[in-house]
């Protein structure tokens, strides 16, 4: 079972902003529940993060994702656990405009040092973007190394 005082709770709940980078891609958790393994999470893609064709560029897309199942690895994680991604796998689908965003993610499959993490982004009418599998090492850490 997930703790409710690991950093990720506090964040979802308002207590401490999110983190710089889930920021600027205007990360919004929709839904998370202690222990479910499932998240949904909302993004704000600008203007700032087209390329040449006026398109979201494909590493803004790969952000979102990561930072989608991530989130779901920390819905089953201790108060010090956390699960830097190792290995992250995107399949780009179509392209996408500017706009919102969800990511829906899970956890797989949680070892005792590894989890497994699936998920997919989803465009404001509700088209595939893309898919992303991950795989994160689980870490504990002490008080002083966890960003406030």
């Amino acid at each position: 079972m997930s703790d409710p005082e690991h950093p990720f709770w506090a964040a979802v709940r308002g207590d401490v902003p999110p983190p710089p980078a889930a920021e600027l891609l205007g990360w919004k958790v929709i839904e998370a529940e202690p222990g479910s393994g499932r998240i949904r999470v909302e993004f704000q893609a600008t203007e700032e993060f087209t390329n040449p064709l006026g398109n979201v560029q494909g590493g803004f897309i790969a952000a979102m994702l990561d930072d989608t199942l991530g989130p779901a690895g920390a819905t089953v994680a201790q108060a010090q656990e956390f699960a830097p991604t190792i290995e992250l796998k995107v399949n780009f689908i179509r392209p996408a405009k500017p706009g919102k965003f969800v990511g829906t993610g899970w956890v797989v499959h949680r070892g005792g040092s590894i989890v497994f993490l699936q998920g997919e982004l989803r465009d404001a009418s509700g088209e595939l973007v893309a898919t992303a599998t991950a795989t994160a090492r689980i870490v504990r850490l002490d008080a002083q190394t966890i960003r406030s």
